[in-house]
């Protein structure tokens, strides 16, 4: 039987973990009741298993029968502070907390392949490192698990590293798709806090109204990005929070709003600070008031490596069929600490429908507190990344053996 089949064989129990692992979501690095069920799924299996120390992850490592390099395969863990509104019958039990980005998907899907892969581990020509990692959504927690290591789990470094990110929207359901080259955005935060002095909201002209001028500040941010950056350079700024004020007749002290940058090229998420810190600095200056400006560089920008994409990609056609690959035209706005470990390694991300309608483009999307996921991709999902695994280090052997780089 194919890894394939072997996938369709534990679908319905890959369907109960995601299920459960729906039920419990938790937020951030510490994510304990994630943690142990995971243990328990792996725990059956012949696996090295490490855990984390500043964060809830999970490192398992699988010895394959023959000697041979290693390689990776990551699924995160953590969910989002979202009120669920799907009315699934495994909705969040927890209040506030959802698995909205389907991490939970992620989840299962990989103890899938680490299943799939231990049940051939024979046939392996080389270790195989199953990443569990907390903390995607905002909290780097890729970068946590590469300080604690996990790139040389498996004794040495690890020579290629895959992933898979569901879309609840977007693509049809079962499709594969990626692109080579940069594939995600890299971000950045940017926080201001505009400082003017308060009074009675029928005198403004006795205070520092500092409101209308970190409302001046949205605008002009947006212009700048028109202005100040070629039309052919991708850079998204969302202003995404703005606070001031207690009462509709006083004038605050202060006004508050934070931003997110998107961009695919580091050089551009620098120039962006430099021109909003300056902007934002000098607006409030010029309004005799005083502006706490700071930037932080966030994710770096999700870069696929070009040979790993078409090896990817001409393993979705040749084990799903052609129709299962949908070249993506455009990078994704969106961003992905899993750009941390494709920065130090080559490999690719790749993305699966998961829509659970038959009209992808007006579905609830990823974050969303409406967000569904369709199950029946559980099975493909986990058969990709077992596949991508073995294939992996079957081609790593050969080039050993042969010089050439046949297979890839």
């Amino acid at each position: 039987m194919s890894l394939r089949d072997d996938a369709a064989e534990i679908q319905d129990e890959l369907v109960a973990l995601r299920r459960e692992l729906h039920q419990i979501p938790e937020m951030g690095l510490d994510l304990p009741r994630t943690q142990e069920r995971v243990l328990a799924a792996l725990e059956p299996l012949p696996l090295e298993i490490s855990t984390g120390k500043a964060l809830s992850s999970v490192t398992a490592v699988l010895r394959g029968g023959r000697p041979g390099p290693a390689v990776l395969l990551r699924g995160d863990m953590d969910a989002l502070p979202i009120v669920e509104g799907t009315g699934v019958d495994f909705t969040s039990r927890h209040p506030g907390l959802m698995h909205a980005c389907g991490h939970d998907l992620h989840t299962a899907g990989l103890v899938g392949a680490a299943r799939l892969l231990a049940a051939r581990r024979n046939e392996l020509a080389g270790d195989v490192v199953f990443m569990f990692q907390p903390g995607e959504e905002g909290f780097d927690g890729a970068a946590h698990m590469i300080s604690e290591g996990v790139l040389a789990a498996a004794g040495r470094p690890v020579e290629a590293a895959y992933g898979l990110h569901v879309f609840a929207s977007i693509l049809d359901r079962g499709v594969f798709s990626s692109r080579p080259g940069p594939l995600m955005a890299g971000s950045a935060g940017l926080f201001v806090k505009v400082v003017g002095a308060g009074g009675h909201g029928s005198r403004p002209h006795t205070t520092l109204d500092p409101v209308p001028v970190a409302c001046e500040m949205v605008t002009a941010l947006q212009t700048m990005v028109a202005r100040r950056f070629d039309a052919f350079e991708p850079v998204v700024l969302t202003v995404g929070t703005f606070h001031a004020g207690t009462r509709r007749n006083v004038i605050p002290d202060e006004a508050y709003f934070e931003a997110t940058v998107r961009t695919f090229d580091e050089s551009v998420t620098e120039q962006i600070g430099e021109h909003a810190v300056r902007l934002c600095e000098q607006l409030a200056a010029a309004h005799g008031l005083r502006a706490e400006v700071r930037y932080e560089a966030e994710y770096p920008v999700t870069v696929n490596d070009p040979a790993e994409h078409e090896f990817a990609a001409t393993t979705v056609r040749e084990v799903f069929g052609a129709d299962r690959f949908a070249d993506l035209r455009n990078p994704v706005t969106g961003s992905e600490d899993f750009s941390r470990v494709l920065g130090r390694v080559p490999g690719a991300y790749l993305f699966l429908g998961a829509c659970t309608t038959d009209d992808p483009e007006t579905a609830p999307g990823n974050h969303s507190p409406r967000a569904t996921y369709d199950d029946s991709v559980l099975a493909d999902g986990a058969a990709l990344l077992a596949e991508l695994a073995a294939r992996r280090l079957t081609s790593a052997t050969e080039v050993l053996a042969t010089g050439t780089t046949a297979g890839r």
